[in-house]
């Protein structure tokens, strides 16, 4: 038996040729949305959150945007191949309204009994993907 879709569902999805994308999903939670607000506002760069997004777990540091973007830019910067990319994350971030994104530096992907990578890098996630969240950077020890 096939599910049935309200009919703005199906609409969309025919239009896009995407995948389907359902108005009734819960909105972000509210708490992970001041959390990064809080970042934002310059106040503090050392929360450590783990998040699940897209089945994937994300663990490390948040930072605010502009510096997430700074230090993209500078990584892109000295490199060779894609030093003209920098100047997209060079530009000013677009503050119009809470947070709609999470920036991780020194953050890495959990996968079986290692984080990818071991050094950490830069992710930026989409809050309304985020499916579970807890308060910590995880890491995995032999002991």
């Amino acid at each position: 038996m096939r599910p049935v879709l309200p009919d703005s569902v199906t609409t969309r999805a025919a239009r896009t040729g995407r995948r389907i994308e359902c108005d009734l999903m819960p909105k972000p939670d509210d708490l992970i949305i001041d959390i990064a607000a809080l970042v934002e506002s310059g106040q503090s760069n050392q929360m450590s959150l783990t998040v699940v997004a897209g089945g994937a777990v994300i663990t490390g540091r948040l930072a605010p945007e502009a510096v997430w973007r700074q230090r993209v830019s500078e990584v892109l910067t000295d490199s060779a191949q894609l030093g003209d990319f920098s100047v997209v994350f060079g530009a000013p971030a677009k503050k119009d309204g809470p947070p709609t994104h999470l920036h991780f530096h020194v953050a890495r992907i959990l996968q079986g009994t290692v984080g990818i990578p071991e050094t950490g890098g830069m992710y930026r996630i989409a809050i309304e993907d985020v499916s579970a969240w807890t308060v910590g950077d995880f890491s995995y020890s032999d002991h």
